[in-house]
């Protein structure tokens, strides 16, 4: 169990880590050798974090090994990380691409995992199907008929990733980046407790940030506390000089100054069950049993793009990508001379930092339940605060969150369990039993429905699914 201690909030440490006077603080140093592994080099993911790195004052010495199955894509990237290091001036660092993880990974310091799995071809059935059955879906990639599917098919290649991880370099710290996040932690926690790893996003500082902008009060001047799970976590404190600025947002809703569609979902959770949580109205809709089981319903609070739009990410994604392939080829080729050299608000490079600067720093990460949440599932994983420094990564005491928020954590956290559950054991009964806690999915279909559209969905995407789903070896 975690021991009780007072409360960090991301203000106490995050934002002062990198306040101008932390940054005055900090004496010139160089880092060691760092080898770090990027599994999933083909991702929209890898030219910010690569830069993020590469950017750290003092990490003048690196190797960064990029992988992907995907020649083509893997060519792409190694282009892309090649021109960024001329622009950021960065010569210390080298990079080798290849497609066998394997051969890289002995004795990494760092794995950061983006890796897609079977993405491409089964994003029209991972939305299509469903919607048949009456379960619309915004993006349905980590919850969901949609996120259910994707982690049938990304889990068991997850867990072959971490045991190469285990036998090749055992004290490497995983950042994992792919979806379905609360997923893919709690089945690698379960199958690899002594891997170092965690489930990283941006939802948080995403979220705060814009947070800031509704309140209309800069964000280095609020105080504030987050916890729950990824996507799905409560900002249960959000002050400016000790008293809540949630007041305040809902009066600037009243008066028109903040178009309450522009996150209709999200104003609305907060409204009736008091807190403002991380994730987009419209991938937030798809965690909830409320906002997307009737067409009147749907209308009135799920409106166009992130905002709730029905098949926004089966009708975009294919595109997104293509795009990203484009800009990431032409930026290889020496375009996009206007490119800001600025290091992102991903947590990655950060984490990085204060493991090997000492520069400490709070994110919030995925990590296992170890009383950390009091009352939400001991056995699963939550999204808290994280303090690093030279000392490791540490997840802070968040405690009970109030009940009704809980309540709703709580729910996905089954279903999660038992996604995990049917990866771990490649039981489609186990995963069946997941979609119908599924709060979407049963605000829509009865069991007998969910099972019949289960059965349809494993069917499509058979080709795509490890065979030892069906009894079969691999």
């Amino acid at each position: 169990m975690a021991k009780k201690k007072e409360k960090i909030s991301e203000k106490d440490l995050g934002h002062a880590a990198h306040s101008k006077e932390a940054k005055k603080a900090v004496k010139r140093k160089e880092s060691r050798h760092l080898k770090i592994v990027f599994l999933g080099a083909g991702s929209g993911f890898f030219g910010s974090l690569f830069r993020d790195i590469m950017m750290v004052e003092g990490f003048n010495d690196g190797e960064m090994c990029i992988v992907d199955l995907d020649k083509k894509r893997l060519n792409i990237a190694e282009r892309l990380g090649l021109e960024m290091m001329k622009r950021v001036k960065n010569n210390g660092w080298t990079l080798k691409k290849t497609t066998n993880r394997r051969s890289v990974l002995k004795d990494a310091d760092y794995v950061i995992n983006c890796i897609e799995v079977n993405g491409g071809p089964c994003v029209r059935p991972d939305n299509d199907i469903p919607l048949k059955y009456g379960v619309d879906q915004c993006i349905g990639d980590t919850i969901g008929p949609g996120g259910i599917m994707k982690a049938l098919r990304t889990v068991p290649t997850w867990l072959e990733v971490l045991s190469d991880i285990d036998e090749l370099c055992p004290n490497a710290v995983v950042f994992n980046y792919t979806n379905p996040m609360s997923i893919m932690c709690l089945a690698a926690t379960r199958k690899f407790p002594r891997i170092k790893h965690f489930g990283m996003c941006h939802s948080v500082q995403g979220t705060s940030e814009l947070l800031s902008k509704y309140a209309d009060v800069p964000l280095d001047e609020i105080s504030w506390e987050c916890a729950g799970v990824n996507h799905l976590a409560w900002f249960t404190k959000f002050e400016h000089n000790g008293k809540s600025l949630y007041p305040k947002i809902n009066k600037r809703l009243k008066s028109g100054e903040v178009d309450i569609t522009c996150d209709h979902v999200r104003f609305d959770m907060m409204q009736q069950f008091g807190a403002f949580i991380t994730e987009s109205s419209g991938h937030l809709s798809e965690y909830l049993p409320f906002y997307r089981k009737r067409k009147d319903i749907r209308e009135k609070y799920c409106h166009n793009g992130y905002n709730g739009q029905s098949s926004f990410y089966a009708d975009n994604w294919p595109q997104w990508r293509e795009n990203g392939d484009k800009w990431r080829t032409e930026f290889g080729n020496g375009e996009h001379k206007d490119w800001e050299v600025k290091r992102s608000w991903e947590y990655c490079s950060y984490a990085i930092e204060a493991l090997e600067m000492n520069r400490p720093f709070v994110m919030h990460s995925t990590v296992p339940n170890t009383g950390l949440i009091s009352n939400l599932p001991q056995n699963g994983v939550v999204e808290v605060a994280c303090h690093c420094d030279k000392n490791g990564i540490v997840p802070t005491y968040f405690g009970d969150l109030p009940a009704q928020m809980a309540a709703i954590c709580d729910w996905n956290m089954r279903c999660y369990e038992l996604a995990a559950q049917a990866c771990l054991d490649f039981d489609l009964e186990k995963a069946t039993y997941a979609m119908m806690l599924d709060p979407n999915t049963n605000s829509s279909c009865s069991p007998e429905e969910i099972r019949k559209m289960a059965k349809e969905l494993y069917a499509a995407e058979k080709a795509y699914l490890d065979p030892r789903f069906f009894g079969k070896k691999k």
